[in-house]
C-alpha cells in the first residue's frame, strides 16, 4: 500500500501543473477575448500597445503584456539582478494601471536568440493564454532583442496549432491574429498601418501607467547619462515630470494619427476620424492569417 500511495503522490506531483493549467483554461473560457502583447523589455509592450490594452481591459477582456527579457542591462548606471528587480516592479505598477496582467521572462537583456528553446517558450505562453490576438515587434529592428522577438513570434505562428509540437500543452484549434506594433524602420519595407486605433479616451491612463517606468524615460535607460537626467524634471517635481512625459508622448502618438489619417477616416468616418489626436497602429503579420472586416470588428470591439 505504501508503494501505491507513493506512486499516486508522484503522479499527482508530476501532473499537477497540467491540471492547474486545464482548470485555469476552463475558468478563462468566458466568451471574452484573450490578448497577448510581447515586448523585448519591460517597457516595450506598454509603449507599443498600452492604449489598446487598456481599451480591451475596460471592456472586460483578458490582456497580458509579456516582456521576453528581464531588462537587466537597460540602464546606464545600474545592471544585473537589482535592475531586473527594479524593472519588474516598474512594469507591474504600469500594468496594474492599465488593468492587465504581467509576465517577465528570466532571459538576460541583450542575449535573446531565436533558439528552439525560446520558440517553445513562446508557443507555450500563447497556448496557455489561449490567445485570440498576439502583438509583437517586427523582425527588422535596430535592437537584436526586438528583432528576435519578432522572429520567435513568426516561428511560433504556425506551430501553435500543431499537436506534436510542445505536446505537454494542448494546441490551439485556430491561429490567433498575429500583429506587429508600429516602428519607423523602412527596410526591407516600412511599417504599414493595417489597423489604426484611436487611443484618445485612454491616453491619460497610458501616460499614468508609463510614468511608472522611470528608469527608462526619466533616467534614459541604457543610453542615459548624468547630463540627460539633469535635463529632466527631478523626481521631487512629479507634475513637471508628467508634463515632460506628456509632451513627448503627445508628439509620438499624434504623429501616428497623422501618418495614418486616411486609415482613421476610413475606420471612424470623416468627422470622428479627423478629430482623432492620438493613435496606436498595427500591421498584420504576413506569417499569420488575413482577417475579414467582420473579424477585425469582433477582435477590436471598441471600433465603431
Amino acid at each position: 500500500m505504501r508503494f501505491v500511495a507513493l506512486v499516486l503522490a508522484v503522479i499527482t506531483f508530476l501532473f499537477a501543473p497540467l491540471l492547474l493549467t486545464s482548470s485555469a483554461h476552463a475558468e478563462g473560457d468566458d466568451g471574452k477575448l484573450r490578448i497577448l502583447v510581447f515586448g523585448a523589455h519591460p517597457d516595450d509592450a506598454e509603449y507599443g500597445a498600452g492604449g489598446v490594452a487598456a481599451k480591451w481591459a475596460k471592456l472586460g477582456h483578458h490582456v497580458k503584456l509579456v516582456s521576453v527579457t528581464n531588462g537587466d542591462i537597460g540602464h546606464w548606471q545600474m545592471a544585473g539582478g537589482p535592475l531586473a528587480e527594479r524593472r519588474l516592479g516598474e512594469v507591474k505598477k504600469a500594468d496594474a494601471i492599465l488593468g492587465v496582467e504581467t509576465q517577465v521572462l528570466d532571459i538576460h537583456d541583450g542575449e535573446l536568440v531565436p533558439s528552439l528553446e525560446n520558440r517553445q517558450k513562446l508557443i507555450r505562453i500563447i497556448r496557455q493564454w489561449k490567445a485570440d490576438v498576439v502583438i509583437a515587434h517586427r523582425p527588422w529592428d535596430y535592437h537584436p532583442d526586438h528583432r528576435y522577438v519578432g522572429v520567435l513570434v513568426q516561428d511560433a505562428a504556425y506551430m501553435v496549432t500543431v499537436p506534436f509540437v510542445c505536446s505537454d500543452v494542448p494546441p490551439l484549434k485556430r491561429n490567433p491574429l498575429f500583429l506587429y506594433s508600429s516602428d519607423g524602420f523602412r527596410k526591407p519595407y516600412p511599417f504599414e498601418g493595417d489597423i489604426v486605433v484611436s487611443v484618445d479616451d485612454v491616453f491619460d491612463q497610458k501616460l499614468t501607467a508609463i510614468h511608472e517606468l522611470a528608469s527608462q524615460h526619466y533616467e534614459g535607460g541604457a543610453n542615459g547619462s548624468e547630463e540627460y537626467e539633469k535635463s529632466v524634471p527631478p523626481a521631487s517635481d512629479e507634475a513637471g515630470r508628467k508634463a515632460w512625459l506628456r509632451e513627448r508622448w503627445a508628439g509620438r502618438q499624434s504623429g501616428l494619427a497623422n501618418r495614418f489619417r486616411n486609415a482613421l477616416l476610413k475606420r471612424y468616418g470623416a468627422e470622428k476620424g479627423a478629430a482623432v489626436k492620438y493613435a496606436e497602429a498595427f500591421e498584420i503579420c504576413e506569417y499569420g492569417r488575413q482577417p475579414s472586416e467582420d473579424e477585425i470588428k469582433k477582435l477590436f470591439p471598441f471600433f465603431p
